[in-house]
């Protein structure tokens, strides 16, 4: 038996508290002083770079949507984007999708008098009163063959994947929720379908890894690969840019493994 995490009762919670410190990631006057956002968790990315001694851990919350907390109306901003956040114990990156790439232009943070980015990064410990991230630990077996895989998907049973791998001096180890599941089991065959996932990129400084950080959905129906589809600028008829999941890209020599939260 080994352990894994229960998803469904893992979260990331920040608390604004404008009676302590200024708002630093909002566009609108906070209509309350307070406000505590519970956000559910997607992936778990954790760094290492082993010649150094060091690492670092980033977690993905769940999309939603820009509000104004606690209104009797208009609770939607305008315009309004996707949110989701990622942080670490001592950062965090806002990233945030509008219409089109540019349509957040305008947009200001609240009190600070510059535009708000649609990639946000910075110090917790500025932008919040408090972050908690809680990983729910939960008993699991790993399914080491198709066979296994399938029948546990048959028994509706949690799934949980982890895929490791070397990118360079780093190594990296995501953890994630199986939300979507291909399975046959006449040729012993499976596939994921999940995301978004946190992929790092780029060879930014170890202390700012957070900013390279990409979105990707992921699919795999083997050990040893794992195919990405990134979040990227993608240009759309009219002249428009979008950010879309449209670049592939694959990873090979990983190592996937499946877990069934028992």
């Amino acid at each position: 038996m080994s352990q894994s995490i229960d998803f469904s009762r893992s979260f990331l919670t920040f608390r604004i508290d404008t009676l302590k410190k200024p708002p630093q990631t909002v566009s609108h006057a906070p209509p309350y002083s307070l406000n505590n956002a519970r956000i559910q968790l997607d992936c778990i990315c954790e760094l290492e770079q082993p010649a150094e001694n060091r690492s670092q851990t980033f977690v993905l919350g769940v999309s939603c949507k820009t509000e104004r907390v606690g209104v009797p109306r208009d609770i939607w901003t305008t315009p309004n984007s996707d949110f989701i956040p990622v942080v670490s114990a001592q950062r965090f990156l806002n990233i945030k999708t509008y219409a089109f790439i540019g349509h957040e232009a305008g947009v200001e943070l609240h009190g600070l008098g510059r535009p708000q980015p649609d990639r946000q990064t910075g110090e917790t410990a500025l932008a919040f009163d408090r972050l908690t991230i809680h990983l729910e630990p939960a008993p699991a077996q790993e399914l080491p063959t198709p066979r296994e895989i399938i029948e546990a998907t048959y028994q509706h049973r949690p799934l949980v994947a982890v895929t490791e791998y070397r990118d360079g001096p780093r190594t990296v180890r995501l953890t994630y929720p199986i939300k979507t599941f291909n399975v046959n089991e006449r040729d012993d065959i499976y596939q994921t379908d999940t995301g978004p996932l946190l992929i790092p990129r780029g060879d930014a400084p170890f202390e700012q890894q957070i900013e390279g950080l990409q979105l990707a959905f992921g699919a795999f129906n083997s050990p040893d690969f794992i195919e990405l589809l990134m979040r990227a600028p993608t240009p759309v008829p009219g002249g428009a840019r979008v950010y879309h999941y449209s670049e592939p890209l694959r990873l090979d020599g990983v190592r996937n493994r499946i877990y069934s939260l028992t």
